[in-house]
């Protein structure tokens, strides 16, 4: 199961595919990050926002 690079926390195979970088590592999950912040980096990366 992968997990966050900053917790180590595990997360879900869809949280990964959304909000991971381009080599598949999540530096940030919903209990180490705001929301928020989540969500900028998903409309950041979403190729028609």
């Amino acid at each position: 199961m992968p997990t966050c690079e900053h917790c180590e926390a595990h997360v879900s195979e869809r949280f990964v595919r959304v909000f991971s970088d381009a080599r598949g590592r999540i530096h940030a999950c919903p209990n180490c990050s705001a929301n928020a912040g989540i969500a900028e980096v998903a409309k950041e990366r979403a190729p028609d926002a």
